[in-house]
């Protein structure tokens, strides 16, 4: 959907900034909405939304749990594992 939105977290990303977390919420919020800039009466709308969608993705981000990588799924030369498929 959002093409231009980058994955915020690790490995992906190492340091997100509030700057990264909001202009994520700003590029849902305008796709969703289908408005670049919204007018004038729907302006405070938009951007609680925007805040919000934030607020949410600080939250989302702060609570995920990312596991170190797994096993590679290729044997190493001379263990004579299989690699898993």
């Amino acid at each position: 959907m959002c093409r231009s939105i980058k994955t915020l977290r690790p490995p992906y990303a190492e340091a997100v900034t509030e700057a990264d977390v909001h202009a994520a919420a700003l590029q849902y919020v305008r796709k969703v909405s289908g408005f670049r800039q919204p007018a004038a009466h729907n302006q405070q709308i938009f951007d609680e939304a925007v805040e919000r969608i934030a607020a949410a993705t600080r939250e989302l981000l702060d609570g995920l749990v990312v596991r170190a990588p797994g096993r590679s799924t290729t044997a190493e030369p001379g263990s004579g594992s299989v690699p898993h498929h």
